[in-house]
Parts: C-alpha cells; sequence; structure tokens
C-alpha cells in the first residue's frame, strides 16, 4: 500500500504537483481498497487499544480473535453511555479506560441530553490523520479550478473559549485545537494554501479584534484573493455583516497605514501593522473599496470587493443550507463549495466534485480514518425500537439510496459510538460510498454551531411560561424556527395563547424570552452573549385559533387527522407564512442570557472549571 502523502507540503513551491499527484494516488487506491483498509484500521485500533478498560470489559484483547470479538460483543453507544468514563478521564483518572495512548485533550461540542457541551477525548496522533484530510483538499479542488497556487485565500478563522478539566487537561473546540497545533503554526511555505490572516489574528480570543484584522488584511490582499471561506456559512455572512458597518474605519486604517486603536491586542497590531505598512499605493486601494461599499446595493459584494475570487468555500449542508440563497446574493453568482465532512469525534471525508450545486454535495469516507459501520433508518417506522449493534452495515456493503445512521470506532478509543447524523447513499467512488448529509438526529434548532433539539426546546418553553401565570394566561401550542433573514439569525417561539383576566405586559413577554434562552445549552448562550452569531431571541404572538388553521393546512396536504401533532420546529415556507399572517405582538429577549467559559465548578455533568487561559 502507498504511503499517505505528507500532510505537510515540502517548503519549495515546485513541490506542489508532485505533492497533488501523490495525494490523488493515495485517494484512488483507499477508496479502491475500501474494504481491505477497513479491516486494516480496525486491527490496528483494537491493538493500539487493547490495553483499555472498555474493550476488555466486553472481552476483547490483543489476540487473533480481537476482530471477532469486537463484532459479537461491542455495544452501540451514544455519549450518555460514555459519560462516566469521560468524567474519570476529566478528573486526572490517567489509566488506559477508553484508549491504550494517552488521552492529550478533549474536543468540545454541542449536544448533551442536559444542555452542556460534550467532551470527545482524542490522543495526539489524531491532529496528524486531520492534517492529513487537510493535505488532500487542494490536490482535489485544484483538478476542477487550475490556478489556485497564483494568489490567496481570504479564510476567516477563529478560535474558541478553552478550559481546563481537574486533572489539567485541555478542554476546546477541535478548530481551536487545530489552530493552536504545531501541525497548523509551523506549516512550511505552499503556495496553495497561503492565507491572508496572520496567525496573530486567528489565534485572537477577542473575537471582534480577530474579525477586524483579518478582514482588514483581506482587503489590503484583494487583488491577490482567489478564494473566500469560512468554516460554516453562517460564519462569512456574520463577516459580511461586520464589513457592512465598519468599512468606513477599514478604509479609514488602509488610508493611514494605522491601525484602529481599539484593537489593543499587541501580537494582532505588530503582525496587521507589518501588512498595513507594506502595501503600495494605500489611498487609491481605500477609495477602491470605499467606491464599492457606497454603492446603494451591497449584491455581490464578494466579487466585487475580491474580484479575481473563484469560489466561496463555506458548509452549506445540513442546517447551513438556509444560508444558501442570502450568500448567492452576496456572492453575485460564485460557486458555494463544500470541500471537507468532519465532527469533533473524528474527520471523515471529503467532497471529490467540490464544484458540484450545494444540493449535490456528496462526501466521500476516507477509510483510514477510522473504522465506519452504519445504521440503518428506515423513514416512517418505530423510532422508539432500541437499536443493536447487529444491525450494523461496513461501509463497503451500503446500498445506493438508503439511509443511515453514521457510527465509528476511532484510534482515540471511541468504540460504536452513534455521531447522530443521518446520510444518505448518493453514489460510489470505487469501493467507498459517498454519502450526501441529511441531517442531525433530534436537532430541531440551529443558527450557528448551537443545536437545539426539541426536548431541550419544550423544557425551556415550560419553564418560561410560568411567568404568565399571575396573569391567568396559559400557552395553547407554540412552534418554532430558525430565521436567518437577518445577519446574525435568531430564534423565533410562535405562541398562540388562552387570555386570561389581565393583560400580560410587555415586559412579561421579554421576560419569557430571556427565560427560553437561560434554559438553553451553553453553546447557543456563548453564541448570543459572547461570538455575538446569534441575535435575540422573539416571540410572536399568534391569534386564538392559528394551531387549528395549521393543522387543517397539514390535513390539507395529506397528513392524517388520527396521526396528526403541532410540530415543534418548522422551516421557512407556506407555514411561517401562515404563521405570520396571524401574528398579533413580537417580543425580543432584552439582553443577553448568562455565559461564562470560567468559574465552574466540576460534577457529574460536564461543566469546565476555567483556567483563565483564552481559546
Amino acid at each position: 500500500m502507498p504511503e499517505a502523502p505528507s500532510a505537510q507540503p515540502a517548503p519549495a513551491s515546485g513541490y506542489a504537483p508532485g505533492a497533488h499527484r501523490e495525494a490523488l494516488e493515495f485517494i484512488e487506491h483507499v477508496t479502491a481498497n475500501a474494504g481491505k483498509v477497513q479491516r486494516r484500521v480496525l486491527a490496528e485500533i483494537l491493538a493500539q487499544n487493547a490495553p483499555a478498560e472498555y474493550l476488555r470489559r466486553y472481552g476483547v484483547s490483543c489476540s487473533l480473535d480481537a476482530v471477532d470479538s469486537f463484532r459479537r460483543c461491542v455495544p452501540l453507544v451514544t455519549y450518555e453511555d460514555l459519560q462516566p468514563d469521560i468524567l474519570r478521564i476529566a478528573n486526572g483518572d490517567t489509566s488506559p479506560i477508553l484508549s491504550g495512548k494517552p488521552i492529550s485533550e478533549f474536543l468540545t461540542s454541542s449536544g448533551t441530553s442536559g444542555g452542556e457541551r460534550k467532551l470527545m477525548p482524542t490522543i495526539a496522533d489524531e491532529l496528524d490523520r486531520r492534517s492529513l484530510l487537510y493535505s488532500l483538499l487542494m490536490p482535489v479542488m485544484s483538478q476542477s479550478v487550475p490556478g489556485l497556487d497564483k494568489g490567496k485565500a481570504m479564510y476567516l478563522l477563529f478560535v474558541k473559549a478553552e478550559s481546563r478539566t481537574p486533572g489539567g487537561l485541555a478542554a476546546r473546540p477541535v478548530l481551536t485545537s487545530y489552530y493552536r497545533s504545531r501541525q497548523f503554526l509551523d506549516r512550511p511555505h505552499d503556495p496553495y494554501t497561503a492565507y491572508t490572516s496572520p496567525n496573530e489574528a486567528i489565534l485572537c480570543v477577542d473575537s471582534y479584534q480577530s474579525m477586524y484584522a483579518q478582514l482588514l488584511c483581506g482587503l489590503v490582499h484583494r487583488t491577490d484573493v482567489l478564494r473566500v471561506g469560512a468554516v460554516f456559512a453562517s460564519g462569512l455572512l456574520r463577516a459580511i455583516r461586520f464589513l457592512e458597518k465598519h468599512w468606513p474605519r477599514l478604509c479609514h486604517d488602509i488610508r493611514t497605514g494605522e491601525l484602529d486603536p481599539e484593537i489593543t491586542d499587541r501580537p494582532v497590531r505588530d503582525a496587521v501593522g507589518r501588512i498595513l505598512r507594506g502595501a503600495a499605493n494605500r489611498p487609491a486601494l481605500a477609495d477602491e473599496i470605499e467606491a464599492e461599499c457606497l454603492k446603494p446595493s451591497w449584491e455581490g459584494i464578494v466579487r466585487r470587493l475580491w474580484p479575481r475570487t473563484k469560489y466561496i468555500d463555506v458548509i452549506v449542508t445540513g442546517a447551513m443550507s438556509q444560508y444558501i440563497p442570502t450568500l448567492e446574493f452576496y456572492g453575485g453568482g460564485l460557486p458555494l463549495t463544500c470541500t471537507m465532512y468532519a465532527s469533533s469525534e473524528c474527520y471523515f471525508g471529503l467532497n471529490l466534485n467540490p464544484m458540484c450545486k450545494p444540493s449535490d454535495v456528496a462526501y466521500t469516507l476516507i477509510p483510514t480514518m477510522c473504522y465506519f459501520e452504519f445504521l440503518p433508518v428506515h423513514r416512517g417506522s418505530n423510532t422508539n425500537a432500541k437499536p443493536s449493534h447487529q444491525d450494523l452495515v461496513d461501509l463497503v456493503d451500503v446500498k445506493l439510496g438508503h439511509y443511515y445512521e453514521l457510527v465509528v470506532t476511532t484510534f482515540s478509543g471511541l468504540c460504536r459510538y452513534r455521531v447522530g447524523d443521518v446520510l444518505r447513499v448518493a453514489g460510489f467512488k470505487n469501493e467507498a460510498p459517498m454519502f450526501s448529509f441529511v441531517r442531525r438526529q433530534n436537532v430541531a434548532l440551529s443558527i450557528d454551531s448551537d443545536k437545539t433539539d426539541e426536548t431541550e426546546l419544550h423544557t425551556a418553553v415550560s419553564s418560561a411560561v410560568q411567568h404568565l401565570a399571575p396573569f391567568g394566561a396559559t400557552l395553547v401550542e407554540y412552534t418554532s424556527y430558525a430565521d436567518t433573514a437577518a445577519i446574525p439569525g435568531h430564534y423565533v417561539l410562535f405562541w398562540e395563547l388562552r387570555a386570561g383576566s389581565t393583560a400580560v405586559p410587555a415586559s412579561v413577554f421579554e421576560e419569557c424570552c430571556l427565560s427560553v434562552e437561560e434554559a438553553l445549552n451553553s453553546v447557543y448562550r456563548q453564541g448570543r452573549a459572547s461570538d455575538r452569531s446569534i441575535g435575540p431571541l422573539e416571540i410572536r404572538v399568534v391569534s386564538e385559533g392559528t394551531f387549528d388553521k395549521l393543522m387543517d393546512y397539514a390535513l390539507s396536504r395529506g397528513a392524517s387527522i388520527n396521526q396528526y401533532k403541532a410540530p415543534r420546529c418548522v422551516r421557512p415556507g407556506p407555514v411561517v407564512e401562515l404563521l405570520d399572517d396571524r401574528v398579533q405582538a413580537k417580543y425580543f429577549s432584552p439582553k443577553c442570557p448568562k455565559w461564562s467559559p470560567g468559574n465552574k465548578q466540576w460534577n457529574n455533568s460536564n461543566e469546565l472549571a476555567s483556567n483563565g487561559s483564552g481559546a
């Protein structure tokens, strides 16, 4: 089997074509031999983690029958199943509990049943695996878009708050971990991955200063930029909104060569100052930017400010698809590309046809990343039936057009872990299937990196409506949707009430808005209070009988009256229009909910004790 391409390209620019050829040969090989590669990967994972207590519980050891024992005995698990073991590690137990190698840090993500962040254990080797997948992106993209080594990429990359567990391990988002790693910071020069943002701006913990600095550097290099991107579509739109508000100050900085005094982070000032001072003909550059920003419409602003841009690189699948029309407006016809599929648990694969339409995006899972299994999802079947590991299907045995939930066994020690993503088999690359992302299991609302499920939302609403009790008002029915018409987007709740004897003051409805926000998970609250990536929650009070009208609409579309129940979440379209037509009043949360990355005690949830460090 050929060696995987180096995760870090050699410094010489002439190296790139050879590296691309090697990367494409690697993809061809592992997809053509996906079954064989997967069997080898599982054997390697079990051998590496043989000392782990978790595998020994199920009788899996480093022996010739380890793979057979794994297949027969190891169950499907969720995060809640593993949480006791994870808490032991977080509290300082250094014995091999899940992994045969030392846990190097925790990667945080949203979504426990208690509404707090998950802590995903990882090992140092995983950074090299992530770097490998990144190294495959440009060889694939360059097949469709030549000449990407002739300019720069304006990618808006950010870090978020990190904490320390009582055992001393860092707990931070997966991208914060990567951007702080030697694999990213010590990367040698490569013309295919030259960014407009200096590392100092990316690593700045103040989101305002980081955004300001990165946009300023992108504008200075506007004629060099060949691609524009962020991780999520929502992040890029937030940057455009920021630019709409602050472009006069950015132009002033370019014209004068002096960075705005509100940017106080010393490494950022030094790095951006060097870029500003090195810019040629700054007054003319500022005039050009100002002329575009002063035009009455910002349609096509990305293409107008960065005229050589060939595509916009953001995630627009799943919940992010709601942002496609807005991106198309600002992009002025630029293609929207989705390049990679990854999560905190593991990096999975990439889109081998990156210039396809967003609706046609399909990710090929790279068989060396982890051991993949798939739990069949039968649409319309009894979702309360508990699935068994005996139902699992191997990577090479999935069927075209069928739906599956992704299950992974990783080098870091997750065994048959249910990721929660529902995928549809859209095709094959040799033996390896290509999957379209369908949805997250049980997620009702999402604006940015937040994920709010129906249970969490119902608990928050049930608590908030207690504010109405003194006035005799009660909640008849409710639903919700993620409103992304404005930037940033925000949660909207439609409430139908039964009025009491006393009118409910507007201030009480505002208290209800804040109460819902206070009850939502910490990822949502961070997006509201710190990142400002989510706008204030809104309650729209609808007239009496509105939800009867909603049921009539559903029945007219073929729903069964015996099985109908009001949806807890709806999507923009006729249903939202029906609800909006019957709105009597609107109320917004009056302030941000409480959120702090620190000053938390460690307990049997997974709250983190802050070490006061940045992200």
